[in-house]
């Protein structure tokens, strides 16, 4: 019997999403910055597993304020990474267009 697989929803997608660009960050160059966006990633795919509200808007600003700020200091797709995140957040029901930094 074959095994029945659905598509993940949109805030599964946003949690993997979290965890996928942590594990990214993990593999360019160590810097204060990317060190806090690792934790804050971290963070914000908890949250998103919790659905706790208040928690995945806070890391989330607080990550694209980070990544706007030091986008210089990051590779090119972190920016395009994290707005996927916000864009599959929006997708499940959450308001991010107030996250945006």
């Amino acid at each position: 019997m074959a095994a029945v697989t659905s598509a993940p929803t949109p805030r599964d997608k946003a949690a993997q999403d979290a965890g996928a660009l942590v594990a990214y960050l993990r593999t360019v160059p160590p810097s204060p910055v990317v060190s806090q966006l690792i934790e804050l990633g971290e963070h914000l795919e908890r949250a998103i597993k919790a659905f706790h509200m208040e928690a995945i808007r806070f890391r989330a600003f607080t990550m694209s304020r980070l990544i706007k700020q030091h986008h210089d200091e990051l590779p090119a797709d972190v920016a395009a990474r994290m707005d996927a995140i916000l864009h599959d957040l929006e997708d499940a029901g959450f308001q991010t267009r107030s996250v945006t930094a």
